[in-house]
């Protein structure tokens, strides 16, 4: 009998009951989240500067809704590049107190998805602290989960991210987010996290990959966590070191897939052949910044935002008031706390973090499906869609379509990515689609193009009149992680971006005339 997993299981159980007696108020969570950020850094030289002590004064004795009008008078809002060089960067070199109190240890380092460089991104103590307590959060929600077997929470947790051996520079260490939050696991959870510390602290992907392929038939995983096309990667090569059918053969337990970083949805289909058994999927949102949602419950349309762990949330509008043609934010856009906003319509998120971001650009776009529950889901990125002529193109119609199109053709789409281009004065859409299975690249193009002027009206208008041609090039998927490997973002956190612009475009097509020659 499962005896630890019973007792792990009653707990889990009775954690997810505790939680659940607890009624959200959006409003006042955030409230106190604000007021919580404000009195930690107001001695910092941001919050000096902002006069936090104000902000936090209007928090405590004000009306209701004085705090986030002044926070929104005093506090100007912040893309990456404007953070770093006036704030952050003076972090990186070792100063304190700067935005945050104290001295910042870590940095993730990020790409994001539009960027070419990397990104550095703090991650105060207090955040590591607010991550881990998240992650506790999630785990205990798998208590809604009453399917789940009591022996299921005695096997590996198979975790697949950055290396854990971070990189020593000056004052402080750098990585992947992945790689830090691994590098500070909690004691009582070691005996289950998988791959390991040897592993982990592997820098090489592909020689990470291996070791892994070589171990995983002594594991007895239950879960694994990871970017979807990467934890379909090692699948597949699991399958194919030990000429298995599935990967069931080899994990006979494994029951749970925590996702995050792309849709899913693209993946599914080709993801689903490599099971002997349906699997529990749970959307988690995690990104260098915070941990900023998961799905809380079974069936739910959406991720709830973790609205009273170190984050206070603003929605700005994704529309052509707050936003230029390439996805630049305005200077003063209109923004909304989480109680104003309606379901259904596009936002950009501004986070106010415990690592010290303030009132900053995370970069994603997100809908509320459920405003109650505080559910979102993510829609892409703010400079990752398609307006050349007004087509209003986003990342959710791109998904959309290639699902629909993959369904229909019976084809496995595992990357993709889109570029804006002109075409006889006017303009026009490249889309590089990659696959192993055999399909006409015209075929491909009619149905994308049929798919999508059902799902976007905009696009429909636009392809009448300047959104004048679709080109489709279908490319092996090891095109799409070449591109990566040599822009030496292949594994962990690392997604292909979406949407192709400006000098990516450049360096994508040099990239396949230089493997094609």
């Amino acid at each position: 009998m499962a005896i630890i997993g019973s007792l792990l299981k009653r707990g889990i159980r009775f954690g997810s009951l505790v939680a659940d007696r607890k009624k959200i108020n959006p409003f006042r969570q955030q409230k106190k989240t604000l007021s919580k950020l404000l009195a930690k850094a107001r001695y910092t030289e941001f919050g000096e500067t902002y006069n936090f002590e104000a902000i936090l004064s209007s928090s405590l004795f004000g009306q209701p809704r004085d705090f986030y009008e002044r926070y929104q008078q005093s506090v100007p809002v912040h893309d990456y590049n404007k953070m770093y060089k006036q704030w952050w960067v003076r972090n990186v070199e070792g100063e304190k107190n700067i935005c945050w109190p104290g001295r910042i240890k870590y940095f993730a380092l990020s790409s994001g998805t539009s960027e070419a460089a990397s990104k550095y991104i703090p991650v105060t103590k207090a955040m590591s602290k607010a991550m881990q307590k998240t992650s506790i959060r999630q785990i205990l929600s798998l208590g809604k989960y009453k399917e789940l077997p009591d022996k299921l929470y005695e096997k590996g947790f198979l975790m697949l991210g950055g290396s854990t051996n971070l990189s020593a520079r000056d004052n402080h260490f750098e990585g992947d987010l992945s790689g830090i939050n691994a590098s500070q696991i909690p004691f009582w959870f070691k005996p289950y996290y998988k791959p390991g510390e040897k592993i982990a602290a592997e820098r090489d992907w592909a020689l990470k990959l291996e070791e892994i392929t070589l171990q995983a038939k002594d594991w007895d995983i239950g879960f694994v966590v990871g970017v979807p096309a990467w934890i379909q990667l090692l699948m597949e090569k699991i399958i194919a070191h030990y000429n298995l059918k599935t990967i069931h053969d080899i994990w006979p337990n494994l029951l749970v897939f925590g996702h995050g970083g792309v849709s899913f949805e693209p993946y599914k289909k080709g993801f689903e052949k490599l099971l002997g058994k349906p699997l529990i999927y749970i959307d988690t949102y995690l990104a260098s910044e915070g941990f900023i949602a998961y799905q809380t419950r079974p069936g739910a349309p959406g991720m709830q935002l973790v609205l009273d762990n170190g984050i206070f949330f603003e929605f700005v509008p994704f529309n052509e008031k707050n936003f230029d043609a390439d996805g630049g934010m305005v200077d003063n856009p209109e923004t909304y706390m989480v109680d104003e906003v309606e379901e259904g319509k596009e936002y950009a998120l501004l986070i106010s973090t415990c690592s010290g971001a303030w009132r900053y650009l995370i970069g994603d776009t997100v809908k509320f499906v459920d405003k109650a529950k505080a559910e979102i889901v993510i829609t892409g990125r703010t400079k990752h869609y398609l307006s050349l002529c007004g087509e209003h193109l986003s990342v959710d119609n791109m998904n959309k379509a290639i699902d629909l199109v993959s369904e229909e053709l019976g084809i496995t789409v595992k990357e993709f990515t889109v570029a804006g281009i002109s075409h006889d004065s006017l303009f026009a859409h490249h889309w590089y689609v990659g696959t192993e299975d055999a399909v006409e690249a015209e075929v491909l193009k009619a149905k994308l193009d049929e798919k999508l002027m059902l799902l976007n009206d905009d696009y429909a208008v636009e392809r009448r009149h300047a959104l004048k041609e679709v080109f489709v090039t279908v490319l092996p998927n090891k095109t799409f992680y070449g591109w990566m490997e040599s822009k030496g973002k292949l594994g962990g956190q690392h997604k292909f971006p979406r949407v192709l612009k400006k000098n990516l475009i450049n360096d994508w097509q040099e990239y396949l005339e230089q493997t094609q020659s």
